[in-house]
């Protein structure tokens, strides 16, 4: 994989250089595939008809995909909107997946033990920022077995100081998780996130949502 750092140098590339000079010279690129709506070079001027033109002056063979289609067009953009809407159904149909957050298992403040509910904590590093709330998941861990589960994902409005973690319980399991790396697939969205005044009422919740995860994940 090769990821493009979109800094000044390469927001002012025309399209001719970016086929010249970085499709051929710097990558070598024989053929290239995007989508039909692909657009390319300062200003965005180079399109699918010109990537094939000015490949094809460089040996580089272009191709274009049509879009895929669920009645509307299926985009990145569409997925985030359906995950900053808690609409993980949504989310799920179009990735074919439930959407994960994968990390290395921190250690924490033990507060999660300390309510009998032990979690996973994971940062959510750069990943698309769901809705805040509680959700029920399925828990990859890294010898690849799976376990059903249920995270908050949030900032932890009832303690102080405010931080923004994934906290994954996992339904069946009782070992050491630090330091391993998880994923951990958002199945269902439950409830948002609420601020409780006393800890027994947040246990009362906890349990709710322990109940309503397993049966949205069907236990």
């Amino acid at each position: 994989m090769l990821v493009f750092n979109f800094d000044k140098a390469l927001a002012v590339t025309s399209a001719e250089d970016f086929v010249g000079e970085v499709l051929a010279k710097q990558i070598g690129a024989a053929g290239v595939v995007t989508g039909d709506d692909f657009t390319f070079g300062r200003a965005r001027k180079g399109d699918v008809e010109a990537l094939r033109h000015l490949g094809h002056g460089h040996g580089i063979l272009a191709e274009a995909v049509a879009p895929v289609l669920d009645g509307a067009r299926i985009s990145s953009g569409r997925i985030r909107e359906a995950l900053i809407e808690g609409d993980t159904a949504t989310a799920t149909h179009l990735l074919s997946r439930d959407f994960a957050i994968e990390g290395v298992v921190q250690r924490g403040d033990r507060r999660g033990r300390e309510l009998g509910y032990p979690t996973a904590n994971l940062s959510l590093g750069d990943y698309q920022r769901p809705k805040y709330g509680i959700y029920a998941v399925r828990v990859t861990l890294d010898d690849e077995s799976e376990y059903p589960g249920v995270a908050n994902l949030g900032v932890r409005p009832t303690f102080d100081p405010a931080q923004e973690l994934l906290e994954a319980h996992i339904f069946g399991f009782d070992g050491d998780l630090y330091d391993r790396t998880i994923e951990v697939g958002l199945h269902a969205f439950i409830r948002e996130e609420k601020k409780f005044d006393e800890v027994q009422a947040l246990i009362v919740q906890m349990r709710e949502d322990e109940a309503a995860a397993r049966e949205l994940l069907a236990l």
